[in-house]
């Protein structure tokens, strides 16, 4: 009698390659890259179905690290090459990492059309508001005042946020975590992978060489609980050490406001319930900042809906099943040809 043994659970370790991890000590990339190991391996993903897809920059070495299939390709074209592996091969689970710079600057248009055609992909942006690789420009994501080498007198541009951008271009899953929240991270990176189209998730991440502590506003431990909401479906938008403040909106204003619970009458009842299906709200989340308002982290939005992917395919499909299988051969010899 043949016994058959079940094959072993993966582990994060075999997620990891014999590469030497080459970040800069501190660097928050390190946390995301045990995130992220853990969490295909608490899934158990298969590995020979897994593709990573980077550009240029610092988090772009994410593939070198990760032990399943991976391209290291150019500055900010990671979202269309790994379009064109989902339309190649649709079983596989595409992952494209980049930063703030790579995904924003030079590669925002195809950031954006790799959002609104909804391919099936998650796409991991690792936001420290600064080029890291190269020695500590202001990025697109830097506040306006940022001194950096590109802007010794502080810059004077007005920054992107990025989850705005994802949601203004027609992403469907809007999410957001920060290296350090190792419990958090991980939720958000799964609930992106189960996500049936193009998942976003911002990743608040310190560059501590050139940009160090500039998120510690909110993510210090004296001030997280004040300067951070942690949004859940269907759950009041309540926040604080000692979770008696909430969000509402203001009477007669499409504004939200902070409120204390038991101050003014303000009750529970008068808290906003986070539905993550509705993008208005979902904007004015993003929208967000300290000192008026906390961070919104979690996922901002998620509204499914048909994949680029998918649509290309059944398309295919129906043209093979009415005209049948094409000759291209013949495609390429049809109309006027000639010999050189």
């Amino acid at each position: 009698m043949n016994v058959q043994t079940p094959p072993e659970k993966l582990t994060a370790k075999d997620f990891a390659t014999d590469q030497e991890v080459r970040w800069c000590p501190g660097c928050g990339d390190y946390a995301i890259l045990k995130a992220v190991q853990r969490t295909l391996a608490d899934m158990q993903v298969d590995p020979e179905q897994t593709v990573f897809v980077s550009g240029i920059g610092c988090a772009a070495r994410f593939p070198y690290y990760m032990e399943t299939y991976g391209f290291h390709t150019i500055h900010g074209r990671s979202p269309t090459i790994a379009t064109g592996v989902k339309l190649a091969n649709p079983e596989l689970d595409v992952w494209v990492v980049g930063g703030d710079g790579d995904m924003l600057s030079i590669g925002g248009n195809h950031t954006m059309h790799a959002l609104r055609r909804n391919v099936d992909m998650q796409i991991l942006l690792f936001n420290n508001e600064i080029y890291g690789l190269t020695k500590g420009q202001y990025s697109p994501t830097s506040q306006t005042g940022t001194r950096s080498p590109s802007t010794p007198y502080g810059s004077v541009d007005r920054p992107v946020s990025a989850a705005q951008f994802a949601l203004g271009a027609g992403g469907r899953f809007i999410a957001r975590s920060a290296d350090i929240l190792q419990k958090h991270l991980p939720v958000v990176l799964q609930r992106a992978y189960e996500n049936k189209g193009a998942s976003f998730v911002e990743i608040f991440q310190n560059c501590i060489v050139y940009n160090d502590a500039v998120f510690s506003h909110f993510t210090e431990k004296k001030v997280a609980s004040d300067m951070q909401i942690h949004v859940e479906h269907g759950k009041p938008l309540i926040f604080g050490a000692e979770s008696n403040k909430g969000l509402r909106m203001k009477k007669d204003l499409l504004e939200l406001e902070v409120v204390t619970i038991g101050e003014d009458g303000v009750t529970e009842g008068d808290i906003l319930l986070h539905d993550e299906t509705n993008r208005p709200a979902a904007m004015l989340l993003a929208s967000m900042q300290p000192p008026a308002f906390p961070v919104a982290l979690g996922v901002l939005y998620c509204d499914p809906a048909p994949t680029y992917d998918g649509a290309v395919h059944d398309q295919v499909n129906a043209i093979k099943g009415d005209k049948g299988e094409g000759d291209f051969d013949k495609l390429l010899r049809r109309g006027h040809t000639w010999e050189v």
